[in-house]
């Protein structure tokens, strides 16, 4: 305890401020993304002397009107790790964060089947085949909006019928495996595709969800998100298929088990089949 005393002594004397805490976190590898703003308004504060309402007071100036989740992930998180840092090098004490209360997220319905088929053939009444294909491509293998609009033509094998999906969420390529319609949607923009323009000709994902809104309406069909007829559609088709959760986590690129199952498995009639399943157990061990 001695030395801890001793240690803070030294920063307050060398004057480390959170800006300086904020700096060796990152060129020790430390994530920056949600980082500069919070520098902005603690960065000139003696790191010693940061106090936990401080850094609540500094998230609710930054995010007066957003989510307490948005405010935990992109407020408390990324100051704590900088906290935390600065403690690690007997900067200042350990400070023990709550975080903001979340509101229980709205339970998102992903597309079914049925909607599927009927937003691909309202495209292809109004001639929008790259965005069909899009769409079909996310909700057949699980590729998060942003990986899908990036594909190259030099990372789609037809032949062997596997797309590679470059630079992921996770910082690391993963293949995904093309279906009978996957590949026939594909070989028919391959034969009008220019040199150098990726698969779906898509440079945004709000521009891909606008044109998903607009062919929503002519087909009068609920909107769905680039999310919600992708990555979600696939989690859910996928465990309604049959498949069991670490299969389909895999298939789709999923690293956390938490989140898929808490935001992708839903059951369906969960106590009748479970019944059903005791009820023919129980007829087995009769017989």
């Amino acid at each position: 305890m001695a030395n801890a005393v001793i240690s803070f002594s030294t920063a307050a004397r060398n004057g480390q401020t959170f800006a300086d805490a904020a700096d060796s976190y990152l060129r020790n590898g430390g994530e920056r993304r949600y980082l500069p703003r919070i520098i902005e308004h603690l960065g000139d504060i003696p790191i010693n002397e940061i106090t936990p309402f401080a850094i609540y007071e500094m998230v609710k100036a930054l995010f007066p009107t957003q989510t307490g989740a948005t405010r935990n992930r992109q407020g408390i998180t990324p100051a704590r790790a900088v906290m935390i840092h600065a403690y690690e090098r007997g900067w200042c004490p350990l400070i023990r964060l709550r975080r903001f209360k979340e509101e229980r997220r709205r339970r998102k319905y992903p597309a079914s089947q049925a909607w599927l088929h009927v937003f691909c053939r309202q495209c292809e009444r109004d001639g929008l085949p790259h965005l069909a294909a899009l769409v079909v491509f996310m909700s057949h293998t699980g590729a998060r909006i942003s990986e899908a609009i990036r594909l190259e033509w030099s990372e789609v094998d037809l032949i062997a019928r596997k797309a590679v999906l470059l630079r992921t969420k996770t910082d690391t390529n993963s293949v995904r495996h093309l279906t009978d319609e996957l590949v026939a949607r594909l070989h028919d923009l391959k034969e009008t595709a220019q040199p150098g323009e990726p698969v779906f000709r898509y440079a945004s994902r709000f521009g891909v969800n606008d044109r998903i809104a607009a062919v929503c309406r002519r087909a009068d069909i609920p909107y769905k998100s680039s999310h919600a007829c992708g990555r979600h559609s696939f989690a859910t088709n996928a465990i309604g298929f049959g498949m069991d959760v670490r299969t389909a986590m895999d298939a789709g690129g999923w690293k956390s088990s938490s989140v898929f199952i808490e935001t992708y498995v839903h059951s369906k009639n969960a106590g009748r089949l479970v019944a059903d399943r005791f009820n023919a157990f129980q007829f087995s061990v009769e017989l």
